[in-house]
Order: C-alpha cells, then structure tokens, then sequence
C-alpha cells in the first residue's frame, strides 16, 4: 500500500528522477510515523525514543531535500498534517488498529498518487514547478497546454500529456481496492469468525466489482475474482498463515495496479 500509489502516479505521469526521491521521503516518512505511533503507544517510554530520532532525523533531511528541487509539494502539507494528526491521536489512544485510523492510512497513502502525478515528465511544466497549478487542473477541470497537447480535465487532446481526471480516477480505484484489503485482512485475522464483518466484506466488493464495470470491463473483472476471494478464503481457509495472506495481497495488489494503468 505504501508503494503502489506513488508508482502508479509515475508511470501515468511519466517517471522522473524527482520520483526516485519523493519515494525514498515517503518510506522515511512513514518509518518515522511508525516510530513515533509506537513511542505514543508505550506511554513515551525512554527506550522508543531513538528510533524516533534516528528516523525524524533522516526524514527532516531527505524531505528537505526534496521540497528544495520540488517546494510547490508543500501545498499538500495541510492535508498530510491532518492525516498525521489524526492518527497520532490514534495511536496515543492505543486505537491505531481502529477502522477509522485505517480509513486515514489508506487516505494517505492512495492520496500520494495525485502528488506523484505531479512531478511527472508528462505532467505540465508548471506542475513539477508548483502543486498548486496541478491541484487546480485537477478540482476545475481547466485546460493545460503541455507539449502540442491540450489537457481539459479528464482527457488528453492531440499530445502527450496525463489528465487530471485520469489520475484522480485511478487514485479513487486504489482507494477503493486498498480499503477492501482492510475489510478482507481483519475477516482473516482480527475479526475472524464474526458474521457481521464477513458480510459487509463481501457486500462492499460486490459493490465495489459493479463500479469497476462501469469505468472499464478489466476493472470489473478483477473487482470479481476480488468478490469471490473475500467470500470464499475467509470461509474455507480460516486459518490461513500471515505470510499466506501476505502473499495473496501482493498478488491481488499487482493486478489492480497493471490492469489501472493499462485501462487509465
């Protein structure tokens, strides 16, 4: 879930040198988030705290560094602030396993594929200068002029570039996919056996299917075999290992991306 969006965002965009270091910021990021989550949690024990440092440390640095060759990526700083807020709340609360705090993370996450977007070769120039001229592009629908190309809203007309619309569609369907990977996990482990759970699981991915034939067949079919694995795994194969799990999930994770960008 971490990596994903932000590649996704890329290669709809364009991939960039610029990528390469807004995933190394996330992944430092997120590592000390998780630190920090932890050191909360324990009722900010002494011992948790190099950790914290150790990452916040290297976080300050590799951010400031990509918000040197890419400053417009602060407009995205309330929102993530936000996000951040929330969760640490969470976690102080020792409620970070919450459905709501999975509800920001997976926000958070999915939201790094319209910030990606951004800084791609394809994206207009004024984007890789300023987030705030792609923002625009991206809640209007207002036309850009990139390469002999003209982007209004959602599609591209006579060029090269990435609309705006096709990237805050494919945002929305790994928002969707990595929500349902919520509801299917916790049936399989920390929700295992309760009936309530399993049926809104599967409610939701067959919801979530009928949508995915609506922006495109491929979608749809994959948004079934999903349906069919949070009806079937957790009633058959209950006591299915993490790691079984894990590997079902980077499986299924893979053929929601490559069939995303092939059809978006």
């Amino acid at each position: 879930m971490l990596v994903v969006p932000p590649v996704v965002g890329a290669v709809m965009s364009g991939v960039t040198w610029r990528h390469a270091l807004l995933l190394v910021a996330w992944l430092v990021a997120y590592l000390a988030y998780n630190a920090v989550g932890l050191w909360l949690r324990s009722g900010r024990k002494a011992r948790y705290l190099p950790p914290v440092r150790a990452y916040g440390i290297a976080a300050v640095v590799v951010g400031g560094g990509l918000l040197v060759v890419t400053p417009g990526l602060l407009v995205w700083a309330p929102a993530y602030a936000v996000l951040l807020g929330v969760s640490l709340t969470a976690s102080v609360r020792r409620a970070d396993r919450s459905w709501s705090n999975d509800a920001v993370t997976v926000l958070a996450a999915c939201l790094m594929t319209v910030v990606a977007a951004g800084l791609g070769s394809r994206a207009p120039a004024e984007a890789a200068r300023s987030a705030v001229a792609w923002g625009r592009s991206l809640v209007d629908g207002s036309g850009f002029v990139h390469g002999s190309g003209v982007v209004d809203g959602s599609r591209v007309v006579g060029g090269s570039g990435v609309a705006p619309g096709h990237v805050v569609l494919a945002a929305v369907v790994l928002l969707a996919y990595f929500w349902g990977t919520v509801l299917y996990v916790k049936t399989m482990i920390r929700e295992r056996g309760r009936r309530d759970v399993l049926a809104w699981s599967i409610g939701y991915h067959v919801a979530i299917a009928a949508a995915g034939f609506v922006v495109h067949p491929l979608l749809g079919a994959v948004g079934v075999l999903l349906a069919v694995r949070a009806a079937v795994v957790p009633r058959r194969w209950p006591r299915a290992t993490p790691k079984a799990i894990g590997i079902g999930e980077i499986v299924a994770t893979t053929a929601v991306a490559v069939v995303t960008l092939a059809v978006l």
